[in-house]
C-alpha cells in the first residue's frame, strides 16, 4: 500500500513540483493538497495521510499554527515543515514545539525527499543551514 502524503503550500507551482518529485517514488502517493493552513487542517482530518508537509508561510493559518492543530488531533502523524528561509535554530525549535518531526528549506527538492524518507523511518530531520551549525 502506498504511503499517502498531504502537501500544504500557498504556491500552486510548488505543490505541482512536489507532487511530481514525491511521486517519482513508486510507493508514495500525494493524497491531497491545500493552499492555506486552515484547509490543511481540514484536509488532514478528512484524508488521514501517512505524512504531512506544511509550508511555513501560508495565508489564513501559517504552517506552525496548522501543525499545532493537526498535532493536537493526530499526535503520531509525522509532519515536515518547509520554508524558503534557511532553517535557523529558532525555526527548528518553533517547529519542534508545534509538533513537527523535521524542517527543511524548500529551495532544493532533494531536502524535502530526504526529510520524508527520514520521517517515514521514524527519525527526525532538521536541516540547519551551514552558517548556523556552529550555534549548537
Amino acid at each position: 500500500m502506498a504511503t499517502r502524503i498531504f502537501i500544504a503550500d500557498d504556491d500552486v507551482s510548488i505543490q505541482r513540483l512536489l507532487c511530481r518529485l514525491l511521486e517519482e517514488h513508486s510507493d508514495w502517493q500525494v493524497c491531497g493538497t491545500a493552499a492555506n493552513g486552515h484547509d490543511a487542517v481540514v484536509g488532514v482530518a478528512e484524508l488521514r495521510p501517512d505524512i504531512v508537509i506544511l509550508d511555513l508561510a501560508m495565508p489564513t493559518m501559517n504552517g506552525l499554527q496548522a501543525a499545532q492543530e493537526i498535532f493536537a488531533r493526530h499526535p503520531l502523524l509525522p509532519m515536515l515543515l518547509m520554508t524558503v528561509q534557511e532553517v535557523h535554530p529558532e525555526i527548528a525549535r518553533a517547529a519542534q514545539n508545534a509538533g513537527f518531526s523535521g524542517a527543511v528549506s524548500k529551495n532544493t527538492g532533494a531536502e524535502v525527499v530526504e526529510g520524508v524518507e527520514a520521517l517515514l523511518q521514524k527519525r527526525s530531520f532538521f536541516t540547519l543551514s551551514p552558517s548556523n551549525l556552529s550555534a549548537h
